[in-house]
């Protein structure tokens, strides 16, 4: 009996923890929703509370005098072709490796698990990007960031395709069926619940991220919707209550995608770290 209310104290104590440390986001968050809706006078307070008057004619300027339609777009694109990108070139990495036991399949295993620990070196990969001639491109970027996201990727789906059964690509292979088919017919259709966790841990990275494209977009029209943040804070630097408007549109995607998808990113990390 002393026991089991010593466990209940520590729960209680740990979720009391755990409720005041999400206040540090939370607070700050309905600080910045509130005073999207309030005029440029009111904002300045910095206070959590309900504006005297709702302006939501906020954000339709920001939309408006933002560009916030083109970097919308830039980022999707970016996004999206980065997420499909690092999907199937690491799932289809990861099979090989974990298939084919070898030396070699070892240290590349290593190799990309190296990826976890170190860092980018910016001004080694812009000289790199300048080299090969798609330097200020949007491609440059979508494969930077599909090549940023692999180590990770690769560690997920390897612990994942190490619990499948290799009987089903020997019984493939009896059949006439190349590594190809085996790998699009066979391990893809069973690794959907990473594939979906993958996805959204990309896209939530990517659309976040303001280095890559501050460094590797030179023209400002090609720009996501975080650096369109640090744009519209140099036309508007007083207006604080437009900026919040910008960051309550910029965050918005992800926000959205992460109350919808949350239980796809638990069950595919379970998955792979259960099944590996």
């Amino acid at each position: 009996m002393n026991y089991t209310r010593q466990m209940a104290w520590r729960n209680y104590i740990v979720e009391g923890f755990l409720l005041l440390a999400s206040l540090i986001i939370i607070l700050p968050m309905l600080i910045m929703i509130f005073g999207s809706f309030m005029n440029n006078i009111e904002v300045l307070k910095f206070t959590l509370r309900l504006p005297s008057e709702w302006h939501f004619s906020n954000y339709a300027t920001v939309f408006r005098e933002g560009g916030l339609a083109r970097a919308f777009w830039n980022g999707m694109l970016i996004t999206g072709v980065s997420c499909v990108a690092n999907i199937v070139t690491s799932s289809a990495a990861a099979f090989i490796l974990t298939r084919r036991e070898s030396k070699l399949s070892n240290f590349l295993y290593m190799f990309f698990f190296m990826g976890l620990i170190a860092p980018m070196s910016v001004i080694t990969t812009i000289r790199v990007v300048q080299w090969l001639g798609f330097y200020g491109s949007i491609s440059s970027v979508i494969l930077i960031y599909a090549s940023l996201n692999t180590a990770f990727s690769v560690f997920l789906y390897s612990g994942f395709i190490r619990s499948i059964p290799k009987v089903l690509d020997e019984v493939a292979f009896l059949e006439g069926a190349g590594t190809l088919s085996v790998f699009f017919k066979i391990v893809t259709p069973l690794i959907l619940p990473v594939n979906a966790t993958v996805a959204i841990m990309v896209f939530m990275s990517v659309w976040n991220d303001i280095t890559i494209p501050l460094y590797f977009l030179t023209d400002s029209s090609d720009w996501t919707m975080p650096l369109s943040v640090y744009n519209f804070y140099g036309k508007f630097s007083r207006d604080w209550n437009l900026i919040f408007a910008d960051l309550v549109l910029t965050s918005l995607p992800v926000f959205i995608l992460y109350l919808f998808c949350q239980k796809y990113i638990i069950s595919g990390l379970t998955a792979g770290a259960v099944k590996g």
